[in-house]
């Protein structure tokens, strides 16, 4: 359901301007272009929210070994 909402779902509406546009009328063409436009929105901001949320886990990785640096005095991945 995850892939259809981040790929399915702006192919279909981009699809659609597609189909649109091979109608040839000035109002298919401007309807289809709009269609297209938003069809690569939705991806856009489906591809943010994913950059962000993963920035979120980076930020969380960092605090746990700033944590650990706190207990013992060095970074997680350090060897002694």
């Amino acid at each position: 359901m995850l892939l259809f909402v981040r790929y399915g779902v702006p192919i279909t509406i981009v699809l659609a301007g597609a189909i649109a546009l091979c109608f040839g009328t000035e109002d298919s063409f401007y309807g289809g272009a709009s269609l297209i436009g938003a069809g690569l929105s939705v991806w856009l901001i489906s591809w943010a929210y994913r950059i962000g949320v993963h920035g979120d886990a980076d930020r969380y990785a960092e605090d746990q070994a700033r944590r650990y640096y706190d207990r013992f005095g060095r970074w997680p991945d350090e060897r002694r």
